[in-house]
């Protein structure tokens, strides 16, 4: 079997909701938050540490795992499932986004984009087959079509036709996928503007996925345009179907994404920002590294649950970071991804109570972004 989606619960003064996931490795609740696991691990976390934190499906990222160790590689291991020793839900991008970041490193065709790799330059063409081939070898629950994102700022021309070729391509991604145990998801581009992201949303539900990724969002556009364009976006959205927003991850936009009518959602951002010292809390975000944390005794954030917050204080991290100990980094990225996780959960539980709405003002008369 592929997946299949059924919503428990509508907000009824927004578009919030929550849903069930069904795939071959487990059921995922919705909203859900997904740590990225560009290289097939989630950085400095182990399995187990990502199930304690409540962790029910992670993304891999096909451009660096085609390059490195080979998509070949890992389907003679059995899939990305057993190379990686994760028992749980498994989504691919398609790689579209870091082959479009290469800039002048890659060109784009209508057959597909031909790109030199960032670790030692040879040469590589990737087209929507490949794109599907690749992700088929990995053997993901969840694959991603192939799409062109544009940046934040291109004009009306180009984004129009970045969403047409992007359809074209997901046709063609449609037409070559095969495996039964796996769904297929479209995403939907069209830059900032609202007429062409309904036309991608439309064209992409006639050629018919089993989900739709929202993407060419969180690109550097400010939050208000990136808000606008879900509020318009959403209603054009098969309902039925799971929605996913792709390459955001900061707490007050999930919030106001899933408010939206958002479903799922990946970033990298947990683990980057805390390998940097910096971590997340209800309150907003600080550097644990910081001169005034060196005599400060108490958890990263009181109340919090996970094994960094429960076992050790802000001094004896910020000490560890100081000092380029290992330790310093997966104690905070420990702690980032279990904050992102238990604040979908809590999410759920207010869609499910009936109090998002008061949820959402709670937490923004606290969060400090």
């Amino acid at each position: 079997m592929g997946i299949t989606f059924t919503v428990h619960k509508e907000c009824s003064e927004s578009r919030a909701r929550t849903g069930v996931l069904e795939t071959p490795h487990g059921r995922i609740a919705t909203p859900v938050f997904m740590p990225v696991g560009t290289q097939a691990t989630v950085k400095t976390l182990t399995t187990h540490e990502l199930l304690d934190a409540g962790a029910e499906i992670i993304l891999g990222n096909t451009y660096h795992l085609y390059l490195r160790p080979g998509s070949d590689v890992v389907e003679d291991a059995g899939g990305l499932h057993r190379f990686m020793g994760w028992p749980a839900g498994l989504l691919t991008d398609s790689g579209g986004f870091q082959v479009f970041s290469l800039g002048k490193l890659r060109t784009i065709s209508d057959e597909g984009v031909e790109f030199s790799s960032h670790l030692d330059g040879s040469k590589h063409f990737l087209s929507p087959e490949k794109a599907v081939d690749i992700q088929m070898a990995l053997g993901a629950d969840i694959i991603m079509a192939f799409d062109e994102c544009p940046p934040a700022d291109a004009d009306y021309v180009y984004a129009k036709r970045s969403q047409e070729l992007t359809t074209r391509w997901a046709r063609r991604c449609r037409d070559r996928h095969h495996r039964e145990d796996q769904a297929l998801f479209g995403i939907i581009q069209g830059g900032m503007y609202h007429d062409l992201r309904r036309r991608s949303a439309e064209d992409l539900q006639e050629i018919g996925f089993s989900g739709y990724g929202i993407g060419g969002l969180s690109v550097g556009e400010p939050k208000p345009v990136m808000y606008d364009v879900l509020y318009e976006l959403i209603p054009h959205v098969d309902p039925s179907k799971p929605r996913y927003l792709m390459g955001v991850g900061s707490p007050d936009c999930l919030v106001e994404a899933v408010f939206r009518g958002v479903d799922m959602f990946d970033c990298v951002l947990p683990t980057r920002i805390a390998r940097h010292g910096t971590v997340l809390t209800r309150r907003g975000s600080f550097t644990i590294r910081d001169q005034p944390y060196a005599r400060d005794f108490q958890p990263i954030e009181d109340g919090c649950t996970c094994y960094a917050c429960q076992n050790h204080s802000r001094a004896y991290i910020r000490h560890l970071l100081k000092a380029k100990e290992v330790l310093g980094i997966r104690l905070t990225s420990i702690h980032n991804v279990h904050f992102l996780l238990q604040l979908m959960t809590d999410m759920r539980q207010a869609i499910d109570a009936g109090s998002f709405l008061a949820f959402r003002r709670e937490f923004f008369g606290t969060y400090a972004g």
